[in-house]
């Protein structure tokens, strides 16, 4: 994927990432792009997983007790495996296409903590709600097409019409990319204070995930 969408918008489209600049070498775009995909897709493989957690674990539902609350969890530690070991295919590219890794890289686990609040509350969210709905599973992988492309990966914010942008801006994954992007590859400091902001809200979120998924959890063995 990483290869078609470098072809289709580095070298078909020639993207540009700095609208005002020249065109971004493909070499460059590439490392953006695989950036955004990174942080995008831990998002994506929480969010189409969730669904099926607990109904393809009927048995630790009614033979077994079970802390079915940690199954979200285990969710997001495989997602955060698969995502590190692109990090790492991340860091070697850098290195061969900048010749240099950027020192901000420190700052990225600062940038992680609001992606994977953020994905233990959606977990936790949908593996309840799919007990309940059995074809939320469906409507989630559109969802997550929408958000793809509301999310800054293949474009630069500053492209979308002034008028359009808060609405990017309200997307945590906006965010969430851009520090990627600025700790890996741009050798730049986080927004500290879009950080903190977004850390409480996604912390606030995952808590009311936590409290959502507890209560609803009650009703599982007698709707599996």
């Amino acid at each position: 994927m990483l290869l078609i969408y470098t072809f289709v918008f580095g070298i078909i489209f020639k993207s540009r990432w700095q609208t005002d600049g020249p065109e971004t070498p493909t070499g460059e775009f590439a490392l953006i792009l695989f950036a955004g995909l990174t942080a995008f897709n831990l998002f994506s493989e929480v969010a189409n997983r969730s669904p099926l957690l607990i109904v393809g674990m009927t048995t630790y539902v009614k033979k077994v007790v079970f802390p079915l609350e940690i199954l979200p969890v285990v969710a997001v530690g495989v997602a955060l495996i698969n995502s590190l070991i692109n990090i790492c295919l991340l860091i070697i590219a850098t290195l061969i296409i900048n010749h240099t890794v950027s020192p901000t890289l420190i700052l990225l686990p600062l940038a992680y903590l609001p992606l994977l609040l953020f994905c233990l509350g959606v977990s936790w969210f949908l593996s309840s709600l799919g007990v309940y709905i059995r074809d939320i599973a469906q409507g989630i992988g559109i969802v997550v097409q929408i958000l793809f492309f509301l999310t800054p990966i293949v474009y630069p914010v500053t492209s979308v019409p002034a008028n359009l942008q808060p609405v990017l801006a309200a997307n945590p994954l906006t965010f969430i990319v851009d520090s990627f992007r600025q700790s890996v590859i741009w050798n730049l400091p986080l927004h500290w204070k879009a950080l903190a902001a977004w850390t409480v809200i996604m912390g606030v979120f995952a808590i009311l995930g936590y409290a959502w998924f507890m209560k609803t959890r009650k009703g599982f063995a007698d709707v599996l």
